[in-house]
């Protein structure tokens, strides 16, 4: 087999604020449902003042238990379906309760609450056990909860799943992080002899993951307020990233901290970037491509005559080669601070979508809609090399292995090829890589290695055997 799938990191659940993962009840929390044997008991209750979230029957069946908006959690004899108790009194939670969940014992009970608190009830004596508070941003509201055997688990708006300790309530045992909305780009970078994966979603947030063990966690601080559109690694170890948000940042991956980093603020939003030695980064926005030096403007070309959409510096310096939603590529030279027309065109099979020049910086790749990759012989003065066929949908993204022999593109189709340089017929085809949605970033983190990413918001490596 040429592939296999090494690790899948995946995406966290999708939530929203004020919506709970189970509804047990009606909107106006008049009416609950609970099951007996067979039968789907709709019973009229007025304990509840809005909306009843979630009602559960204990696990040996003798009590059931409602949570509402209200803040409230009511305990009921699960035969006669009669009133037990109120937890906590008039208040179970500050906030609504979207969620609880039984211990297998039965004898207590775990929930979860938008006041950014999950608790333990001890249900025969109607105390409260422990009080696990998880935070005071928005983001730390609990939306669900469950109890399995030894473990307690919660959910945050955040989306972030949270293994509570009952013996130090203050801090969780364990917290998955990752992504709740879709993964836009990632790049990979080797920092302290880990490889780590980088990653930027629509909602702004930067992840990095330990590539051997899927740990990760995001950068402290205020950074993007929106879609992280693409990023790259720079020769001093910074991640430069570009934002919907108008923005260049450039953050320190030893640090992983936004605070006291370089914001660049651009005029026109940009859409790709792409980074060369001496401290330059070229930035293409809608309808202008700015040269940084030292992260700072120092040029830029408005109104170019076509719409750029794709950026890449050969490995050189010299050279800066930008795809355009013409279909065409042109070519620029760094000159000091300033950016040189060059006068050439390199003609793609559709409008360009991205392109990436090898490591040894010998071939430019050319991916376009027309599902097509181009190669261009850098040395024969940008000769077509080679045409690879294969997508059977518009190709999003492409990178070039360590070898310089092989490269991988992704696409619509869902599909990703790793291609032979040498030979188009010769490639490994990763069909549904993403199954929920398309391919939209890969990048190597070795020769045999591959990281690809998707609107799924997981991220996934592959072992690619030749």
């Amino acid at each position: 087999m040429p592939y296999e799938i090494k690790k899948v990191f995946a995406s966290l659940p999708q939530v929203e604020r004020g919506v709970s993962k189970i509804v047990g009840g009606d909107p106006k929390g008049n009416n609950f449902l609970y099951t007996n044997g067979k039968c789907v008991i709709l019973r009229n209750i007025d304990d509840h003042g809005r909306f009843v979230n979630c009602v559960r029957f204990s696990p040996d069946g003798n009590r059931f238990a409602t949570a509402s908006a209200d803040g409230q959690i009511f305990i009921y004899d699960g035969k006669t379906g009669e009133k037990v108790c109120a937890l906590g009194g008039s208040k179970a939670h500050d906030g609504g309760i979207y969620a609880i969940s039984w211990s297998p014992d039965s004898t207590h009970l775990l929930s979860a609450s938008g006041d950014k608190t999950s608790k333990i009830w001890d249900v025969n004596v109607n105390s409260v056990v422990n009080t696990f508070t998880m935070g005071s941003n928005v983001l730390d509201q609990q939306l669900g909860c469950l109890w399995q055997k030894d473990h307690l688990l919660s959910i945050s708006l955040s989306g972030y799943i949270n293994y509570l300790d009952k013996n130090n309530p203050s801090k969780p045992l364990r917290v998955i992080k990752g992504h709740s909305k879709s993964i836009q780009c990632l790049t990979v970078h080797k920092n302290g002899g880990k490889s780590y994966i980088y990653s930027g979603s629509h909602d702004g947030h930067i992840n990095y993951w330990d590539s051997e063990t899927g740990e990760n966690d995001s950068f402290a601080g205020k950074g993007h307020t929106n879609q992280v559109s693409r990023m790259t690694v720079d020769e001093h170890g910074q991640l430069v990233s570009c934002s919907m948000d108008d923005t260049v940042r450039y953050t320190n991956l030893t640090l992983r901290d936004y605070s006291g980093q370089g914001v660049v603020k651009l005029d026109v939003q940009p859409k790709c970037l792409a980074v060369g030695p001496g401290g330059y980064t070229v930035v293409v926005c809608i309808g202008q491509i700015v040269l940084l030096k030292d992260q700072r403007k120092c040029f830029s070309i408005d109104n170019p005559g076509y719409e750029p959409e794709v950026v890449a510096v050969h490995p050189g310096g010299e050279t800066v080669a930008v795809g355009g939603a013409d279909g065409n590529v042109r070519l620029y030279s760094i000159l000091g601070t300033t950016l040189k027309d060059e006068g050439k065109l390199l003609e793609a099979k559709g409008p360009v979508t991205d392109l990436a020049f090898s490591h040894d910086g010998a071939f430019l790749a050319v991916c376009d809609a027309s599902k097509v990759v181009t190669v261009f012989s850098v040395a024969d003065g940008y000769s077509e090399n080679n045409v690879f066929y294969g997508h059977h949908a518009k190709i999003v993204c492409l990178a070039w292995s360590p070898d310089n022999e092989h490269f991988a593109s992704g696409g619509m189709d869902m599909m990703v090829y790793v291609w032979t340089l040498s030979d188009p017929e010769t490639r490994v085809k990763i069909q549904d890589a993403h199954r929920l949605h398309h391919v939209s970033s890969l990048a190597w983190l070795d020769e045999h290695t591959l990281v690809t990413t998707s609107h799924d918001a997981s991220v996934k490596e592959w072992t690619i055997a030749y």
